[in-house]
């Protein structure tokens, strides 16, 4: 039987712990070293990755439906907000009483404990983030307002092929290696003392993100059954085949045709749902969203970093549009997420190819599965309120 990716990080998690524990240094440090090149490699990718999926998801979001293009991804990008921020408030008040003093302290004992690779190879991106992003907004809006009137496809299929190249690279290059990436993560934290302290914090973490998931799909649905006037109980019932598809797959875009199916069985015309449902699997992040959050707010206490309202709000924000860009396949929004993380931990200590960010992906893995099961369940409550506006004023 093929193991999906969360049991590969919990064993990745699992084997770092007993290597870091009962091993020798030099093993250790082997496998700290080949960690460490992963991560450079990683960091190469990343910003070819935001250049790909950030063009191809502006100029494919931007062509389409006018008005309802506009409401839906008003509608998803105002949800995805809502889901951030709701976390923050709710981690921010709850995961202090888990992270004592007693935890920080035993934090604090194991600081400069880190195991030295033997070597690293330096792989210099050709891009830093931030002019990818840019570059990507650039070329992106230029491709969906131009194509077919003063230029033709043939730049715009450049980039779509470049995109399926680093879904190619994403899927059999970095998503098989994370387990490794992590493995040496949690060596170094082992023998250093780090891990223990980590995870007997992190299954409360893990609760209460879950519990955030359901509260906003229960007030997702509750919204979108008053406003249609249909039974919201009922929608959360017809929405169950594509939840657990979606908790099986880990993958948003594997979970679409199911879901039209639940679209369909919620009264939703064809051609809103057609519409709605694929887009917002790819705008639609209110549940990775709530699961960043949360697992940055908790690394943040544990590290003790500075974190508060002013400085979430921006990055919730940002990685509310990066996430257009995120592919939906398993662990696609931590990896779009990774180079906007400098935002919540600082310049330092976000670097993508850190301890804390390697902690970051690990967390957020765990649960991604309930993350994008979130989001997807939250994609038809939004294609019900865009039925309505349909039927009730566009379509008249």
């Amino acid at each position: 039987m093929k193991l999906g990716l969360v049991p590969k990080i919990i064993i990745a998690i699992i084997i770092g712990i007993l290597i870091g524990q009962y091993l020798p240094e030099d093993v250790c440090r082997t496998v700290v070293t080949l960690s460490g090149i992963f991560s450079n490699f990683l960091k190469f990718v990343i910003p070819l990755m935001i250049l790909a999926y950030v063009t191809m998801g502006i100029a494919d979001l931007s062509q389409g439906a006018g008005k309802l293009l506009l409401i839906t991804a008003i509608i998803a990008y105002g949800s995805t907000l809502i889901g951030g921020t709701f976390s923050f408030t709710v981690a921010d008040t709850l995961f202090p009483s888990f992270i004592s003093a007693g935890v920080l302290e035993e934090l604090a004992k194991t600081a400069g404990k880190s195991l030295p690779p033997f070597f690293s190879i330096s792989i210099p991106p050709i891009l830093d983030t931030i002019s990818a992003v840019v570059l990507a907004f650039i070329v992106g809006l230029c491709l969906s307002s131009l194509r077919g009137k003063e230029i033709g496809d043939t730049l715009y299929n450049c980039f779509k092929d470049f995109s399926k190249i680093i879904d190619q690279v994403l899927t059999h290059a970095i998503v098989p290696f994370l387990p490794l990436y992590i493995c040496g993560t949690f060596v170094d934290m082992t023998r250093s003392g780090k891990a223990f302290v980590i995870l007997s914090v992190l299954w409360k973490v893990f609760l209460v993100v879950i519990a955030m998931h359901l509260i906003l799909l229960f007030v997702q649905f509750m919204v979108a059954g008053s406003f249609s006037g249909k039974n919201p109980f009922t929608l959360m019932k017809n929405q169950i085949p594509g939840y657990t598809t979606a908790l099986g797959t880990q993958s948003s875009a594997a979970t679409i045709p199911v879901n039209l199916e639940c679209s369909k069985a919620d009264g939703v015309c064809e051609q809103i749902r057609n519409f709605v449902i694929p887009l917002c699997a790819n705008i639609h992040m209110c549940g990775s969203m709530i699961t960043i959050t949360a697992c940055a707010t908790a690394v943040c206490l544990m590290y003790q970093i500075p974190i508060h309202l002013g400085t979430v709000i921006p990055f919730i924000m940002t990685l509310g549009v990066a996430m257009v860009a995120s592919p939906g396949a398993p662990g696609g929004s931590i990896m779009t997420a990774l180079p906007f993380l400098w935002m919540i931990f600082g310049k330092e200590q976000g670097d993508p190819n850190g301890p804390i960010c390697a902690l970051m992906v690990a967390l957020y893995i765990t649960q991604d599965s309930f993350g994008t099961a979130c989001n997807v369940s939250g994609d038809n409550a939004i294609a019900v309120v865009v039925d309505k506006i349909y039927k009730t004023w566009i379509k008249k």
